[in-house]
């Protein structure tokens, strides 16, 4: 894929980051204020271009994670923590019951 192709495909990525913040968080324990880390980031983004039949190189799936992740900070959604991880900032996945967010 060219770089080209990968700055197509993040075009197309900043349109449904709601829907691929909807699938990290069904993939990760993410809520609001929660950490997040790169590696955590690439990895679910390489699970949602599977599910959307896009298969890329290792560098290339790199390539795509910084530019995406770059542009979750630049809109304040992740805030750097640390050259690996961020703090989510999105209100939507703040979690109904205090504690632990896997209790029931």
């Amino acid at each position: 894929m060219s770089n080209k192709n990968v700055q197509n495909l993040f075009e197309s990525l900043k349109n449904e980051n709601e829907i691929f913040l909807s699938y990290l968080k069904a993939k990760f324990p993410l809520f609001h204020n929660s950490n997040l880390f790169s590696r955590d980031f690439e990895y679910g983004l390489h699970g949602f271009l599977e599910k959307k039949s896009i298969h890329l190189s290792a560098q290339k799936l790199e390539e795509l994670s910084k530019l995406f992740s770059d542009y979750f900070e630049s809109t304040g959604i992740f805030v750097k923590t640390s050259k690996h991880g961020w703090k989510l900032n999105y209100p939507n996945f703040i979690t109904e019951k205090p504690g632990d967010p896997f209790s029931f």
